[in-house]
């Protein structure tokens, strides 16, 4: 069953960063893009690099292993070696409260 979990406060994340919370046992990245927030795995789909240690760039982010870019709105593989997507996660913003849905 899916359900919006608490993760952190809109304030613990500055635009331009990235921070992995663990989210019902899932290491979830949560980006955020100029007051936006998306969530996404953490883990790269090509070689399992944390994506957090990678640079986000807009609304990219990059894998610091080899390079592979990823949507962090939706989690699509933008750029080789990464051909598979990362799981995206849908973000609710309540108040100053980051939520996450995640199956639990």
């Amino acid at each position: 069953m899916a359900e919006f979990t608490k993760v952190t406060k809109t304030g613990d994340i500055e635009p331009g960063k990235v921070k992995v919370y663990d989210v019902a046992g899932k290491q979830i990245a949560i980006c955020n893009v100029d007051g936006t927030f998306y969530a996404i795995d953490d883990v790269c789909t090509h070689d399992g690099g944390s994506l957090d240690q990678g640079e986000l760039m807009g609304d990219q982010i990059e894998c610091p292993r080899h390079g592979a870019l990823f949507d962090v709105k939706t989690g699509k593989a933008l750029t080789l070696p990464a051909v598979a997507p990362v799981q995206s996660y849908p973000v609710q913003v309540d108040g100053d409260d980051i939520k996450v849905e995640v199956d639990v």
